[in-house]
């Protein structure tokens, strides 16, 4: 059988597929059905400061090839996620995703993710439909991805996760500055965007905020590029997160450059098991094409 496990540097995965924030992370007893599920890691929903009630439904619509959401970082606050994801107990590592407005914010949140039995800490500098965070707030910068990534670092002995965007104009720019300031990991990405839908009877947009994250099978081919361009300028593990539905878009996502798949809308397309799902596809093609280990395949294409 072909090995699946995967290093990410100090975070050790049984297989590759790990399961995107904001994907029926809200809750530890959920959170502990997908570590069931075959997933070999999983992120919580990402986290705030304060409570955020988030944008007014409707906050996701589907169109012909994939998901517009604006869900507007609805959370319960940190105190509130500290009790709630406290005492993880699952083998599967558990990762702690957070949102802050400016650098002194994610300090504050890195501090008290400290009180939380987590395996690393993901910071999302990435959102495409939230005002004061994300891109809307610059945060897919170079020179502020450094200073908050810093930091970050400064407040935390976790595995450091930075989630960028797949709209920063200047990305292999921006890695390489999250890995001078300490990152561990790159997650590339997030949703892309921002894109609209309009409900031609009602002459509105469908989504309630007007604008919302492109995510699925639509922003494959730009997630495999970012990845691909962040691997030739990064030393660290990169996951590649957009639009991977299957196992041979998982293998594709690997051959740019990722030693990890994030795995979100997939979700919605193909149920909770998903993740089992794919690294089954994922072994069956490794064992039909020779490959006895994931580490082959990660940048094969770069050779």
């Amino acid at each position: 059988m072909p090995e699946l496990s995967v290093n990410l540097g100090k975070l050790k995965l049984e297989n590759p597929t790990i399961l995107a924030s904001g994907i029926l992370g809200t809750t530890k007893p959920l959170l502990l059905k997908i570590a069931n599920s075959g997933a070999g890691a999983v992120t919580s929903k990402s986290i705030s400061i304060e409570e955020r009630k988030g944008h007014n439904s409707p906050i996701i619509a589907e169109f012909s090839s994939g998901l517009l959401n604006a869900v507007g970082y609805k959370n319960p606050g940190i105190d509130k996620a500290i009790e709630e994801f406290s005492g993880w107990s699952s083998k599967i590592p558990l990762i702690i995703s957070i949102v802050g407005k400016d650098a002194e914010e994610f300090k504050i949140l890195a501090k008290k993710i400290n009180q939380i039995n987590c395996t690393a800490l993901e910071i999302v500098l990435s959102c495409p439909h939230t005002p004061g965070f994300g891109t809307l707030a610059g945060q897919n910068k170079p020179d502020i991805t450094y200073e908050i990534t810093k930091k970050v670092r400064e407040n935390t002995s976790l595995p450091l996760i930075v989630k960028l965007s797949p709209n920063s104009p200047e990305l292999s720019k921006t890695a390489k500055k999250a890995e001078q300031a300490g990152a561990d990991i790159i997650n590339m990405g997030n949703s892309a965007g921002p894109g609209m839908i309009i409900d031609i009877e009602r002459k509105k947009p469908v989504l309630h905020f007007g604008f919302g994250g492109i995510s699925g099978p639509a922003i494959k081919p730009l997630s495999i590029r970012c990845v691909y361009d962040i691997y030739k300028s990064v030393e660290i593990p990169i996951i590649g997160t957009g639009g991977i539905t299957n196992g041979k878009d998982a293998i594709e996502i690997l051959m740019a450059g990722a030693s990890a798949v994030g795995i979100g809308t997939a979700v919605y397309y193909r149920g909770i098991d998903v993740f089992s799902k794919i690294n089954s596809e994922i072994s069956d093609w490794m064992k039909k094409h020779n490959y006895k280990s994931i580490d082959e395949l990660v940048g094969a294409v770069h050779v």
